[in-house]
Order: structure tokens, then sequence, then C-alpha cells
């Protein structure tokens, strides 16, 4: 499947960003195409794939390009598997990503068990009515302070082999991220798929 113009279902510029410095480094035939709008999609769906739909979906249909849409759920073992779903509004809808970190450190504390994974999962909508989803998972653990001054979200206090996902490159991030496997995934279903 050829896939050219692309346009990046999401309304936030970091994750664009980093779908972008993954996808273009694995497809040479991807062009991200930005400036576009269509309306916001609340994520009503009770799984991170009935979200990521959600959101290619309607990106494909009002802009009339592939459109590759992704939810990702923070779930950490102590609160079983909370914040799951709504780990983008879990200290409420509106919630900063300081926020979000300040509510998860103060569930938390106290707890000894920090073990969490952070599960993406990509989904692509073709205008010619395909649909192709995968996941990628990164197994970590959450930290008691926040640390390291790069990436979003809850990378200051998700920590990977000593380091937190703050603390790491971009580009090294690019390979290791749940989303960065997500994207791989969905790149190895794409050419899989018969040219049309």
């Amino acid at each position: 499947m050829i896939l050219g113009r692309v346009v990046v279902a999401s309304h936030n510029p970091d994750k664009v960003k980093e779908v972008e410095a993954v996808l273009t480094r694995l497809r040479g035939d991807i062009e991200i195409v930005r400036g576009l709008t269509w309306p916001y999609v609340e994520e009503t769906e009770s799984t991170l794939a009935g979200n990521a739909l959600l959101k290619a979906r309607m990106a494909c249909a009002a802009t009339g390009l592939v459109a590759i849409g992704d939810d990702t759920g923070l779930e950490v073992r102590a609160l079983s598997g909370a914040p799951g779903v709504t780990t983008a509004r879990f200290a409420g809808p509106d919630a900063s990503y300081a926020d979000n970190v300040t509510k998860l450190l103060e569930e938390l504390e106290g707890m000894t068990d920090r073990a969490a994974v952070f599960r993406t999962v990509v989904a692509l909508v073709h205008p010619d009515g395909t649909e192709l989803i995968a996941e990628g998972a990164l197994q970590g653990a959450i930290t008691h302070r926040p640390r390291g001054s790069g990436g979003f979200g809850y990378d200051p206090v998700f920590e990977v082999d000593g380091r937190t996902l703050a603390e790491i490159g971009p580009d090294e991030k690019s390979e290791i991220s749940h989303r960065a496997r997500a994207l791989r995934a969905l790149a190895a279903l794409v050419g899989s798929q018969p040219a049309g």
C-alpha cells in the first residue's frame, strides 16, 4: 500500500511531531500534511483502539487523506491498570501535563510497586475504506518525582532502564517508545498490503 499524503489525526503538536519523526524514518513514501482542520473528537470509546479509530476516521472523512490516529494509555499495576484509557484526562477534562503527573504521584504516594506499562494503539484509515490497527508497549516504572526536560505528558516520571523518557533524547525516544513501536508495527502492516 502506498501512503503518500498523510494527516496525523491529533490536535496535540507534541504528538504530531513525534509521529512524524518516526513515520518519515520508516517510510519514504509519506508526506505529513499540516495545517488542515477537522472537528474535535471526544474520546468516548472504552478502549484505546476504539478512540484511535474515532480520531482517524474523523480526520480521514474531513480531509480526504489517509489518516493516522492514536490513543495512549499508561497502565500502573498498583492502580489496577489506571489511568488507562483516561490517561490524557486523569486529573480532569482540562488537565495539563503537570496536573496529570501530580495526580499520578499523589495516587502512588507510599506505594513501593511502581511498575507500569505505556501502551499505544495506532489506527490507519484510508479513504478507500481500509482500516489497520497496530499496538506497541513499553515496560517501565513510575519515579517518585519528575526528572528530565524533554518529552511531554508523563515522560518525566516514566522510567526505563534507569532513565525517564524525559531524560533521553528525541532520537532515542523515537527508537524505543511505545508510540514508535506501534508505528513500526503499523508500517509493517502497511507494507504487507497490496498497492491499490
